[in-house]
């Protein structure tokens, strides 16, 4: 399953310049994802990280791969941020930052699902560039209904 960018933004709330997932190239529901996000010199966080030296905060890295589980999570369960539900990332283990990340870069952002139970999700997830790992990490997002 291919999706766009529009239909990307049915399935999360984040709009610019938190939306930080292009595309989506695979999906299987329950099980997987994999996304991608343009990294390009106009980001607005590269102005003061760093001027001179302009890397993607790896808190921004981490972003993008609890946005894909949200994607996952909301195809999975046939749900919507416009029925009044959000993803919460709720906790992360395992965090390891292998490689910068940097204007230019094609940043794939993969995520399987570990389990999954009562609205709480754990998830595999790996960031990388060029198949060169930039992040991996253990990602764990909570289903909430909001007002």
């Amino acid at each position: 399953m291919v999706m766009d960018i529009n239909e990307i933004r049915e399935y999360l709330p984040h709009r610019y310049p938190f939306l930080l997932v292009d595309r989506v190239t695979q999906l299987t529901t329950g099980e997987s994802i994999v996304a991608y996000k343009n990294v390009s010199i106009n980001e607005p966080f590269f102005n003061g990280h760093f001027p001179h030296h302009p890397i993607m905060p790896g808190v921004l890295v981490l972003e993008a791969l609890a946005q894909v589980c949200g994607i996952l999570g909301f195809k999975t369960v046939n749900k919507l941020p416009a029925d009044g539900y959000v993803y919460y990332l709720v906790g992360s283990d395992n965090v390891r930052f292998k490689r910068p990340v940097m204007p230019g870069d094609k940043l794939t952002l993969e995520a399987d699902v570990i389990k999954g139970k009562r609205g709480i999700w754990k998830f595999a997830c790996r960031a990388t560039v060029d198949g060169e790992l930039a992040c991996e990490a253990e990602i764990i997002c909570a289903e909430r209904k909001v007002a």
